[in-house]
C-alpha cells in the first residue's frame, strides 16, 4: 500500500445571501490554496437549478483554474451523463485534458437533481440506463475513428456521408492522456449496480460522504467482487473516500466549530432535500430500521462528520480503515466559508499534519 493521496470535493455549498461571485471566488481561492499545499486532487459538483450549490459547468471552473493552479489534479465530479450528449461530452472533455496536460480527472455518473431532470426532459427511471449508454458511446469515441454509427436507445451517433479528410471534417479527438484520464464512479449505497459497473469497466470507486462506514465497506466488497467476475483484479489503491472532515488545534474548538459551521448546516440541508424528495435519510444510516429521529447531529458527529485535532481526526480515521480496510484517496469535504479564517487553517491542518500523520500509520516504513 503506498501513500494515501488528499483530495478535496466542493459541491459547493453555499448560502443564498451570498453573491454568486463571491461565491466562485471563494471557490477559486480555495483551489489554489490546495494546490499551493500539495492537496492531489480537486473536485466540482455539477447542478445547474440549485440556489446553495451553484456551479453549473465544472468543465469551465476547471478551465479557469488551470491558468491559476500548476500541480493539482481537477476533476467534475460527476459529469452528470444522462443531461448531455455523449459527443458534446467525448469533445468537451478530450479538449479540457489536453488543456490540462493531463491534470484532468473524471467521474461519470447521473445527477439526481430533480429539477435539473424536469427542465432537461430526463426520466429520472432512465438515468442509470442513460449513464450506462452514454459511457459506452464515449469511449468508443475516444477509442476508435470515424466513420461512426453508433445506435442507442437514448442516443443515436452518425458521422459518415459529410466526411472530408482533405479539409479536416469528422474528428472527434483523442484526450491527452490515453486511453482516456482516470474515470471514477459515485457510488452511496449497499450492493450497489454503480460498484458493480464500475468494477467492470475498470473505473475507481468513489465512495459517498453522506453514507456511513458499513456502507463503504459494502461498495469495496461490491466492487471487488465484479471486479474478478470481469477478469481484474481490484487494487484498493484506487479506492476515493470522501468525508466531512473538520480540523482546528484543539477537540473542542474543532467539534464546536463543526456543530454550528456550514458542516453542519450543509446535512441539515441535505437532510431536508432527502425527505422533501420522498427518498428518506436512509443513506445516513448504519442500520435501516434506526428511527429518524436518532439520525441527529450527534449521529453524525460519531458518523459521516469527523471533527477534532489532528491525532483525535486520525483515530477516527484508523477505525474507518479497520472497518473498510485500505483506501487510496481521502477526500475531505469543503463547504461555505462562513468563517474563512477557521476554514482556512482546517484545510491547513489537513493538508501539513494530518496527511503526513495517517500516511505515517499506514507506511511507517516509507513515509517519513
Amino acid at each position: 500500500m503506498g501513500r494515501i493521496k488528499s483530495g478535496i470535493f466542493i459541491m459547493p455549498f453555499h448560502p443564498p445571501g451570498k453573491s454568486l461571485s463571491q461565491c466562485h471566488d471563494e471557490d477559486m481561492e480555495l483551489v489554489i490554496r490546495a494546490d499551493e499545499l500539495g492537496i492531489d486532487e480537486f473536485w466540482i459538483g455539477e447542478h445547474h437549478t440549485m440556489v446553495y450549490e451553484n456551479i453549473a459547468m465544472p468543465e469551465i471552473f476547471i478551465g479557469a483554474a488551470l491558468r491559476e493552479t500548476s500541480n493539482i489534479r481537477l476533476g467534475p465530479a460527476p459529469v452528470c451523463l444522462q443531461q448531455h450528449h455523449p459527443a458534446l461530452v467525448a469533445s468537451r472533455l478530450s479538449f479540457l485534458d489536453h488543456l490540462s496536460l493531463g491534470r484532468l480527472n473524471l467521474c461519470f455518473g447521473p445527477g439526481s437533481v430533480s429539477t435539473d431532470l424536469e427542465i432537461l426532459g430526463v426520466d429520472p427511471r432512465n438515468s442509470a440506463a442513460m449513464v450506462s449508454e452514454s459511457i459506452e458511446m464515449i469511449l468508443a469515441l475516444w477509442q476508435t475513428d470515424p466513420p461512426y454509427n453508433i445506435d442507442g436507445r437514448f442516443w443515436q451517433i452518425r458521422m459518415e456521408r459529410t466526411i472530408d479528410p482533405e479539409v479536416g471534417l469528422g474528428v472527434i479527438h483523442k484526450p491527452y492522456q490515453r486511453p482516456h484520464p482516470p474515470v471514477s464512479m459515485p457510488i452511496s449505497s449497499i450492493n450497489s449496480e454503480t460498484a458493480r459497473e464500475a468494477g467492470r469497466r475498470g473505473f475507481q470507486p468513489f465512495g459517498h460522504s453522506l453514507i456511513p462506514s458499513n456502507t463503504l465497506a459494502n461498495i469495496w466488497t461490491t466492487y471487488e467482487q465484479a471486479s474478478m467476475e470481469a477478469g481484474r483484479r481490484p487494487d484498493r489503491f484506487d479506492y476515493k473516500i470522501a468525508r466531512a472532515i473538520f480540523l482546528a488545534d484543539t477537540v473542542e474548538e474543532a467539534v464546536r466549530r463543526a456543530r454550528s459551521n456550514t458542516v453542519a448546516a450543509n446535512f441539515e440541508y441535505i437532510g431536508s432535500l432527502l425527505k422533501r424528495g420522498g427518498r428518506g435519510i436512509g443513506m445516513f444510516k448504519r442500520d435501516p430500521d434506526m428511527p429518524d429521529s436518532d439520525c441527529n447531529l450527534d449521529y453524525l458527529m460519531g458518523e459521516q462528520i469527523i471533527a477534532g485535532d489532528v491525532d483525535a481526526v486520525v483515530d477516527r480515521l484508523e477505525a474507518l480503515r479497520a472497518e473498510v480496510g485500505d483506501f487510496g484517496t481521502l477526500v475531505m469535504m469543503s463547504y461555505d466559508w462562513d468563517d474563512k479564517e477557521s476554514w482556512l487553517r482546517s484545510l491547513e491542518l489537513f493538508a501539513t499534519e494530518l496527511m503526513p500523520a495517517l500516511n505515517r500509520k499506514v507506511t511507517p516504513e516509507q513515509v517519513a
